[in-house]
């Protein structure tokens, strides 16, 4: 298939540091290309892929000190999408909802993942207009909390099975938080946490700058109050295999409704069990007794610093090559994108047949059209 990934701009495809998302739209553009199909990214010029690349900015914005605005960039980047995407056969964004009003217009079909948070109640008036825009959830949690959207699939996430080694043996005696320092994240549980457990615990994390005044006032002064926790920063890929590898366990004690947790993930490849809160995706992606500990408060999370290691380090590998493989991630959307291109093909044969297309939906029908017809309908879900 002739494939254009869309990658958010204020990091590059991987990220050097911190990014979830473009470290997700890399896997599955270097997996993609590995299956033989023809791959278009479009992402900041310093991104590295084996695709071919359409640099829409000339470096990550993030860390890019003359960029004050990433706005225009997105929308220029949408820009050239419209103008190339005649070219392709599907059209995957990542970049949120920036592209909405344009989906209808495209030559092409196009699906949208949503990598974040979904409960705002914006977004449930965003999706009352756009209703038909296909979209792709990274867990069945994220979904229900936008029920009226136009869900197409559920895919969850992957990594390449020789990213992060397996370590049977962990050397370090620690327990590991790697993220970023947000309310959302609660480091303060995790240092809480290993505090009472008498257990170490190292702290690899961004601080953004919308976060500053949480940890200058919140987390910082409790690092410093705390002998056993070490803050080591943002690290990179190698640097991650060596945290996670080493450590006993890692701690995720979120409070927010998390959409995936690709730290898990990571974790997991490394043999390490997860303890997290049962907060958004967690029971779908840690398997109890298997691959972690989930946990409904501190105390319980205090008990399971001294269960975890009970669990066997190889099924927590394991657990991770049976379910988040890269490979099983790019099957599941190669699966969605020739079903969308299918129905769209079906949908032109039934507009071309007679049947009216939609009204109000631009050049191309929608996919809630009127005349969308029982087998389409059956066929994109």
């Amino acid at each position: 298939m002739r494939i254009a990934q869309i990658a958010p701009l204020c990091e590059c495809v991987p990220p050097k540091l911190y990014g979830g998302t473009e470290r997700i739209v890399s896997y599955l553009t270097e997996e993609l290309v590995r299956q033989g199909h023809d791959v278009t990214l479009f992402a900041s010029g310093d991104s590295k892929t084996l695709a071919k690349l359409v640099p829409c900015c000339d470096t990550a914005l993030r860390l890019n000190p003359s960029t004050m605005d990433p706005l225009p960039y997105h929308v220029m980047m949408v820009e050239q999408v419209r103008q190339q995407a005649h070219e392709f056969d599907i059209l995957h964004f990542h970049v949120d909802y920036l592209h909405a009003p344009l989906v209808r217009q495209l030559s092409r079909p196009a699906l949208t993942t949503h990598h974040g948070r979904l409960d705002s109640p914006d977004l449930a008036r965003f999706y009352g207009m756009f209703h038909d825009m296909p979209l792709v959830s990274i867990s069945k949690d994220q979904r229900g909390y936008l029920r009226q959207a136009h869900w197409i699939g559920t895919v969850h996430h992957g990594l390449p099975c020789d990213l992060l080694p397996f370590q049977p043996t962990p050397r370090g005696g620690y327990l590991a938080f790697l993220g970023r320092i947000s309310p959302e994240k609660r480091p303060d549980l995790a240092i809480e946490i290993a505090a009472k457990a008498g257990v170490p615990l190292k702290i690899a994390a961004k601080v953004d700058r919308v976060d500053q005044a949480y940890w200058d006032e919140k987390i910082q002064p409790m690092v410093r109050a705390h002998s056993n926790v070490q803050f080591i920063g943002e690290i990179d890929e190698g640097e991650k295999a060596e945290l996670l590898g080493n450590a006993t366990a890692l701690l995720f004690p979120i409070d927010w409704p998390e959409p995936f947790g690709l730290v898990m993930i990571e974790a997991m490849a490394c043999g390490t069990p997860v303890i997290a809160l049962r907060r958004g995706s967690v029971s779908e992606i840690v398997e109890e007794g298997i691959s972690g500990l989930i946990v409904d408060n501190v105390e319980q999370a205090v008990a399971a610093v001294c269960r975890v290691a009970e669990l066997d380090r190889a099924k927590v590998r394991a657990a991770f090559e049976r379910r988040f493989a890269v490979e099983r991630m790019a099957k599941d959307y190669v699966d969605v994108y020739r079903r969308l291109v299918a129905s769209r093909r079906l949908l032109r044969r039934e507009s071309r047949g007679g049947l009216e297309p939609a009204r109000g939906g631009g050049a191309e029908p929608g996919f809630q059209s009127a005349s969308l017809s029982r087998q389409t309908a059956h066929q994109i879900r």
